[in-house]
């Protein structure tokens, strides 16, 4: 018995796979790894150092560590028995050590330029700038704004600076200085906690649902109208209405732009008549909402059509034959014969449609931006702002990340209840009658 070419078969199935591998099950796994980090501009994506900053020590007294703040933030710059034997043994000149230790040992300055001004008024100075900061070094004894590369060396640093905070004080300043990425499930914490998450869910329960409805609903009449139509005419009917889905999302965008800004055809007709004329896009909330869900609808439509079209010229004509002479009318047609052998096309373009609208966001940043204000902002479009693009430029790519999974995760569920709601169990068993 010849043997099967299986090898052949995985030979050609090997670039799929890897493209495969690099292209979703990669950036799906990275998202869910990012989900659980603080990774954002500011932290980037390698390993980071630890700084103390004054906006840090702000942050601290306001959350009550207000030891830590008040010590960490005296002076740059101290005079010191410690820091007089540091300039020593650092080489500076010992005639200008010993003239600081005489007239000014036992203060402190806030900042370079007050030290800098106390020693030109000693007489030993070196004379070029240069050389005298170079002198200046040894005496530093605050960490503000001072990068340490590791964990010991910035907890040494901070435990000198201020000797009477205790070792749990020092580590919560240490962990709060650190500005690489750490791992951490805050990022669901602070979802919860955000006011304008409830506001964005609502929003994105109004816009799947209303689309949904209109993409299935309005499909599924344009399949069963063109069905019964002359077959020259179905096909016009059809290819009229695939534009919206093969158009440019962009272009599609413009053209929506062009028909519903305070100058586009919406508003110069209503103008004439002499109703409220306006950017209907963004004017109002619920002519934005309006807009946003007709445009969506207008493609998922399209798309329902042409399977829904393809679904019923499968069913056998005898059928319809055989009820027309028993009397039934194109109503009963309907809900006896079409629509109970039609569960499996709307299962799949149900559970498609809900999974591509919780992801959508491109048409509705193309045309209201998530205005007016972030009433139509939906889950897709917050999650890539956060991630990708917003006006701070600090892209938080970890709570964006946490955004993505969390579609993910509700799609999944909603894909499981599908399979109950229409049976998947029935629809894909034996039939109980062989023809």
């Amino acid at each position: 018995m010849r043997a099967r070419p299986y090898g052949l078969g995985f030979a050609f199935l090997g670039p799929s796979l890897v493209l495969l591998i690099l292209f979703f099950f990669a950036p799906v796994l990275l998202t869910g790894v990012f989900a659980f980090t603080n990774m954002s501009t500011a932290t980037g994506i390698g390993s980071g150092y630890y700084t103390v900053t004054p906006s840090l020590l702000r942050d601290l007294k306001a959350e009550g560590v207000g030891q830590a703040a008040d010590e960490l933030s005296q002076g740059a710059f101290v005079v010191s028995p410690e820091t007089i034997e540091a300039a020593r043994a650092a080489g500076v000149d010992g005639r200008f050590v010993d003239e600081i230790a005489a007239k000014l040992q036992g203060r402190s300055f806030e900042n370079s330029s007050e030290f800098q001004r106390a020693l030109k008024d000693l007489d030993s100075r070196p004379r070029a700038i240069r050389a005298l900061k170079l002198a200046m070094d040894p005496f530093t004894a605050s960490v503000l704004n001072v990068r340490y590369d590791t964990r010991d060396a910035a907890f040494s640093a901070i435990s000198a600076a201020a000797p009477s905070l205790d070792a749990d004080a020092v580590n919560t300043v240490v962990n709060r200085a650190y500005t690489g990425w750490v791992f951490t499930p805050s990022n669901f914490a602070a979802l919860v906690s955000k006011p304008d998450t409830w506001r964005v869910v609502a929003n994105t329960i109004a816009y799947v649902g209303a689309t949904l409805a209109f993409n299935v609903l309005v499909g599924l009449f344009l399949a069963i109208a063109t069905f019964y139509l002359p077959r020259s005419s179905a096909s016009f009917f059809n290819a009229l209405w695939l534009l919206p889905r093969i158009t440019p999302v962009v272009l599609y965008a413009i053209m929506w732009k062009w028909f519903t800004w305070d100058t586009g055809f919406i508003a110069v007709i209503a103008r004439d008549l002499g109703l409220p004329s306006f950017n209907y896009m963004k004017g109002s909330v619920a002519s934005a909402w309006t807009i946003v869900i007709l445009l969506n609808g207008f493609i998922g439509a399209s798309f329902g059509m042409i399977l829904f079209s393809g679904s019923l010229r499968a069913i056998p004509m005898q059928q319809l034959w055989a009820s027309e002479v028993d009397g039934a009318n194109r109503w009963q047609q309907i809900t006896r014969i079409i629509l109970p052998q039609m569960r499996w096309p709307i299962l799949f373009v149900t559970s498609y449609q809900t999974l591509s609208l919780l992801s959508s966001y491109e048409t509705i940043w193309l045309t209201t931006n998530g205005g007016p204000g972030n009433t139509t902002t939906v889950w897709a479009l917050e999650a890539f702002r956060t991630a990708l693009s917003n006006y701070t430029g600090n892209l938080q790519y970890g709570l964006g990340s946490a955004m993505a999974l969390i579609l993910v995760a509700v799609g999944l569920v909603l894909s499981i209840a599908y399979l109950f709601l229409f049976k998947f169990d029935d629809l894909i068993s034996s039939p109980k009658i062989e023809f």
